[in-house]
């Protein structure tokens, strides 16, 4: 019965820990699609002639 309960934590926790990572990558993205975007703004205003304060 021991075995069962070993393998039943070890995949909760291989699960948990995939949640986890599927979670970080998706933040992850989304900070990178910030980040390139205020970019593309930064370039678009220093072209137009405009600065930031």
């Amino acid at each position: 019965m021991k075995q069962k309960s070993d393998s039943a934590k070890a995949a909760n926790r291989e699960d948990r820990l995939k949640a986890a990572l599927k979670a970080n990558l998706a933040r992850r993205k989304a900070q990178a699609r910030a980040r390139a975007g205020s970019a593309n703004e930064t370039q678009a205003d220093e072209r137009a002639g405009k600065k930031k304060d």
